[in-house]
């Protein structure tokens, strides 16, 4: 086999794109999950998440050699750093991972490395892991190349964005940097932006955090608007018709590994300077319970006219249309929290984009859609889109499927 010259830590949604990508450019690559799983998975050239075209890079990778997973790391130039970073405790970032694969690599880093961390992370987490190298292999001070470069993909657009986004780029010096940009130049075609690793860290958070202010507004009118009587989606749609407005679509709440997240990494540090992010990620938690009580008080709506309990069909697992990510997703919580308020319902729960799952048992969506009186749209499969729902159902549309045309009732 030739020399390895990438180890990637982490083979998950932005790990396995990321380490296939690279080996179909030519570039020897080692991937490290710990997972025995997900190891075992790749090496027969298969992949363990759903994303367009992963499969297709991913077994062309294995079998012309350029990609093989291992749950240690081995001696390379290039260590990627693609873990995850959750919170933990009151919604603090936990850069534990992040901490526990730098530490994995030490024995093997040597001088002109190039270590970059790729994991969404708190502003400052690149200096620590540069100071805990140092601090264990202090012969590699000033010789080694340490970078920040965040992912920016969209799930289920992985591949194509991996390869034409624009990135951000940044060293703890001018060095490193330089030595990154050379690096992602072998496989990336959009715009290489350097800066130093604080900003490209802070630019992450940022990107995320504007799109979850952005989105709570959207919650907000829906709130607003359910109240008011007034359909929110030809609302938005009006809205947007002037020039300088552009308001998002309102949905069940926020999820996923980034926007739900990141934002608390800015919080968490800057408390008082970051009221508006804060305020942001509370609109968009309680929009999931807001729906929840709404299910709530639909089903006994259902029982007071009808004199039975209904049967509630439960539309989405995952955090977006198309996808079987289920990470952070309000639709998770949503069923989790109606299932607790009401565990001797009737129940069709619908996840179009994965087998099985843990802890609920999932029906067919078109047998769900056939059989509940209530249907509770959650996420916007396409699937979802695509049904013909009969006027005698009742729908709580939460992600839009359903738009109605508002009626002006004049009184």
């Amino acid at each position: 086999m030739s020399k390895v010259k990438v180890v990637t830590i982490g083979l998950g949604y932005i790990g396995l794109p990321t380490s296939a990508l690279i080996a179909q450019n030519g570039i020897q690559v080692h991937g490290v999950d710990i997972n025995p799983h997900v190891v075992d998975t790749i090496n027969q050239g298969k992949i363990h998440i759903v994303e367009p075209s992963l499969d297709i890079a991913v077994e062309e990778s294995v079998k012309r050699g350029f990609l093989k997973a291992d749950i240690q790391p081995v001696v390379a130039d290039t260590y990627l750093i693609v873990v995850p970073t959750p919170f933990k405790g009151n919604h603090e970032p936990d850069i534990s991972y992040v901490e526990s694969a730098t530490k994995n690599i030490l024995p093997f880093l040597k001088d002109d490395d190039l270590y970059i961390i790729e994991s969404t992370s708190p502003i400052g987490t690149t200096e620590k892991m540069m100071n805990l190298i140092y601090g264990e292999r202090p012969e590699l001070i000033g010789k080694l190349n340490i970078a920040y470069c965040p992912e920016r993909v969209l799930p289920g657009n992985v591949m194509h964005e991996l390869v034409f986004n624009d990135r951000v780029i940044g060293g703890v010096d001018e060095k490193s940097t330089n030595k990154a940009l050379s690096f992602y130049k072998q496989f990336v075609k959009g715009e290489l932006h350097p800066t130093n690793a604080r900003t490209a860290e802070m630019c992450k958070l940022t990107e995320n955090s504007s799109r979850d202010v952005q989105i709570a507004f959207a919650n907000e009118l829906s709130l607003i608007c359910d109240k008011a009587d007034i359909n929110v989606w030809d609302l938005i749609n009006l809205a947007n018709k002037h020039p300088r407005v552009n308001i998002l679509q309102p949905g069940c709440g926020v999820g996923g590994h980034c926007i739900a997240v990141d934002p608390y990494f800015i919080v968490s540090d800057y408390p008082m300077e970051s009221k508006i992010i804060g305020t942001a990620r509370e609109v968009n938690n309680y929009k999931s319970f807001w729906c929840a009580e709404k299910i709530q008080n639909e089903k006994l709506k259902f029982e007071l006219e009808n004199k039975r309990k209904p049967k509630i069909a439960l539309m989405g697992l995952a955090f977006k249309p198309n996808i079987d990510d289920l990470r952070e997703s309000p639709a998770k919580y949503i069923v989790n929290k109606v299932l607790q308020n009401d565990n001797n319902g009737n129940y069709f729960i619908v996840e179009p984009n994965i087998e099985e799952h843990n802890v609920f048992k999932l029906t067919n969506y078109k047998s769900a859609v056939e059989n509940a009186d209530i249907i509770v749209l959650l996420v916007a499969h396409q699937e979802f889109k695509e049904l013909n729902l009969e006027s005698n159902k009742i729908v709580l549309d939460f992600c839009g499927i359903k738009k109605i045309e508002y009626e002006f009732r004049f009184k």
